[in-house]
């Protein structure tokens, strides 16, 4: 059931790109049946973490081996990875079907359904992974389908130079992830979650010096990765790609900008909670971080006329909230107000998008 959950998205891609030809409606049913499966395969992996504690790491294939280097591709079920499977397929099931009437009259529909897909894949794989190398080819993908998915109407430039600009800066943010994952695998000659975790604590006196500026190694590596974290949740400084992000079609900011890819950037610090918690300092810089764009991106949308756009903002501040909580502690409150984010701003999009076109006609 597990393996489904993970592939069934992947196979309705591939079937629902190359099937395009075979029926009217093949590509829409295939897509949207596939990830509805594995939507209602997550609740039931959901509920039995919930009332058997049924948790386990299913190994794959051994992905990197190199000495005693290993990198496993691995579909690791915890209580985290559990709420965040519910999260993407459950809603990403909503947006594929909202997606059969929304773009009935685009000639490209089937490229649609497959690109989202991929992206549900890519989210999937980011969230069940059991390390760092897993974490960052998910963390990829989502950024790729992104850029196709904003970039759909390719034919329309704004939507084009928004592409451009959202896969451009999230190149920011995934640098600051990179050389933060390169230190943990330098220092700790592991990327795996719990041998990283395991060893942390001899590591807490560690300093090294980066450009002149000594600190602790844990320090540096939670501000590595949290840089990448403000690239793709949209955090001040790196926010702008969001609002332009509005340009593709509605079901992909549902979708990926409210509901999914964005919140990629709370799951690593919640995932990596365990270094956080070593210091403190880190933990002060995603309180602060999540603070300003909490207020920052909350005043922008008061002023905003696209309704689009409004909603995007509200994304931006929420995502602060979440940050802010994560930063305090309070991993439980971030994880909690992600999951019931997801779902009410996925349906504020949906509903947005009624509005506009029952006020073109």
């Amino acid at each position: 059931m597990e393996y489904a959950i993970l592939f069934l998205p992947l196979l309705g891609s591939i079937i629902g790109y190359f099937g395009k030809s075979l029926a009217k409606f093949f590509s829409e049913i295939t897509t949207s049946l596939f990830v509805s499966i594995s939507a209602i395969f997550s609740i039931i992996v959901f509920w039995n973490g919930i009332k058997n504690n049924s948790y386990n790491n299913f190994v794959i294939f051994e992905w990197i081996t190199s000495g005693n280097f290993t990198a496993n591709w691995s579909i690791n079920i915890d209580p985290l990875s559990s709420v965040m499977l519910v999260v993407v397929t459950f809603v990403s099931a909503l947006v594929h079907i909202y997606s059969i009437g929304y773009m009935s009259h685009d000639p490209h529909k089937p490229r649609f359904m497959s690109y989202l897909s991929l992206f549900t894949f890519s989210m999937l794989a980011l969230v069940v992974s059991d390390n760092f190398l897993q974490l960052f080819f998910g963390w990829e993908g989502v950024g790729l389908c992104s850029y196709l998915l904003i970039g759909f109407w390719y034919k329309k430039e704004a939507a084009n130079n928004a592409a451009i600009k959202a896969f451009v800066v999230n190149r920011v943010g995934d640098f600051g992830l990179a050389i933060g994952i390169f230190l943990i695998f330098f220092y700790f000659g592991s990327i795996n979650f719990n041998e990283v975790f395991q060893a942390a604590p001899q590591f807490i006196d560690k300093k090294i010096s980066i450009f002149g500026y000594e600190a602790s190694l844990i320090t540096y590596i939670c501000l590595f990765l949290f840089i990448g974290a403000m690239g793709k949740s949209a955090q001040f400084l790196l926010h702008t790609w969001l609002p332009d992000a509005m340009e593709g079609p509605t079901p992909v900011s549902a979708l990926i900008h409210a509901a999914t890819m964005v919140t990629a950037g709370v799951f690593l610090v919640v995932r990596c909670s365990p270094l956080f918690e070593y210091s403190q300092v880190a933990l002060n810089v995603v309180t602060i971080v999540g603070m300003i764009t909490a207020i920052f991106a909350a005043s922008i949308a008061l002023v905003q006329n696209d309704i689009k756009k409004i909603v995007a903002y509200s994304t931006c501040s929420q995502l602060g909230y979440m940050f802010f909580a994560a930063g305090v502690g309070a991993y439980h409150v971030a994880i909690f107000h992600l999951f019931t984010h997801a779902f009410f701003k996925a349906l504020l999009f949906l509903v947005s998008v009624s509005l506009i076109h029952a006020f073109l006609d």
